[in-house]
């Protein structure tokens, strides 16, 4: 019993400490406060409101149940521990050994500890350079990512979408939800190039390529990251399309500006300008959170403009389908030699290798 009994302070240590990382009992206030919200007689009054707040709970049970109850088992079986009874010796062992399987499973979301891997995510891919080439790689890129997240069964919705001249994509926005969807998703943000034969030019010759891919926490909570109304410029006009009856004939289409970061978001994909703005608002958000990432600020005032021009030549991951075949992480030195099955969507390997390289790191 004395091992069982060493195991279990040990035990007891790692889920406190755990619990602490990944902040259980802040969670666990915020979720007692929503709940109480939710029991008001006036709480659906605003369906939205109401909406991403019982959303919100729900993702706040998801992770913090799992962990209140590891930390209970541990603090019960210590309390039975201390009457010295022999008789249960058996049983806490058991007990023990059930916490300690449930603790090894929980030990993942270490990874995910970050201030908004727990978020839902707005994935953004952009053609950069190399023509038409470069939206066919774009449009490779968005089948590779719809594969991976409906292989995890998340939520999905493109909230817009950009076609390109002769083919592929020029952009496309896209809004997923699920569990720690940021988290998970967060090592895609980037430069991703790609080296093949183009199909596009009469000699076949060899052809790089380059699309651009944000990834960012998805803020849907004004109070989450507030910003100063004097600091937006907030423009509407008329939805372009193809012609015919799915032409918008208001101007329902909206473009916010963030003008001290010269961020812009232009959203025309729902028919009512304020479903436009709010959407636009979200991304806004979400842009200036990733923003405020990747500039270490604390501050939205202390926030520059990014600078794509300098990102475009800085790729993250390169993918090359010939004169050989290989898919290699820059950041992780991460490599396979089967292309095709990443970009069927097969990235858990990758993101793997990126969530362990940066708990070493």
């Amino acid at each position: 019993m004395e091992d069982q009994s060493k195991r279990l302070v040990e035990l007891k240590s790692s889920v406190d400490k755990a619990v602490a990382q990944l902040k259980i009992q802040e969670s666990s206030a915020e979720l007692d406060g929503l709940q109480a919200q939710s029991q008001k007689p006036d709480f659906w009054d605003d369906s939205n409101s109401a909406q991403n707040i019982m959303k919100r709970i729900a993702k706040l049970e998801a992770k913090t149940k799992p962990w209140l109850k590891v930390s209970n088992d541990l603090a019960e079986i210590q309390e039975l521990s201390k009457l010295n009874d022999s008789s249960l010796n058996e049983e806490l062992i058991t007990q023990l050994q059930q916490v300690d399987k449930q603790f090894t499973a929980l030990k993942k979301n270490l990874k995910f500890s970050g201030p908004y891997d727990d978020h839902d995510a707005i994935i953004s891919l952009h053609a950069g350079a190399g023509g038409t080439d470069a939206q066919d790689w774009t449009q490779m890129l968005f089948r590779m990512y719809s594969r991976y997240l409906e292989n995890n069964r998340w939520s999905i919705s493109v909230v817009d979408e950009s076609a390109g001249e002769e083919a592929g994509l020029k952009s496309v926005t896209l809004q997923v939800e699920g569990s720690h969807v940021y988290g998970k998703l967060k090592s895609e943000h980037g430069v991703h190039r790609l080296v093949r034969l183009s199909p596009f030019n009469s000699d076949n010759l060899r052809q790089t390529s380059f699309a651009k891919v944000e990834i960012m926490p998805m803020i849907n909570r004004p109070d989450e990251l507030g910003i100063d109304e004097k600091d937006l410029k907030v423009d509407v006009y008329r939805s372009g399309g193809s012609g015919g009856q799915s032409v918008n004939t208001t101007d329902s289409a909206v473009r916010v500006t963030h003008i001290p970061t010269g961020l812009v978001v232009s959203i025309q994909n729902e028919r009512s300008q304020l479903q436009n703005k709010e959407t636009a608002m979200t991304i806004l958000r979400s842009r200036l959170a990733q923003l405020q990432i990747e500039q270490h600020q604390e501050k939205l005032s202390d926030l520059k403009g990014p600078n794509q021009s300098a990102e475009w030549g800085n790729q993250i991951r390169s993918y090359v389908l010939h004169p050989y075949k290989q898919v290699k992480d820059l950041r992780t030195r991460y490599e396979t030699s089967d292309p095709e099955k990443v970009l069927d969507g097969d990235l858990d390997s990758l993101i793997d290798a990126y969530l362990d390289h940066t708990l070493q790191g």
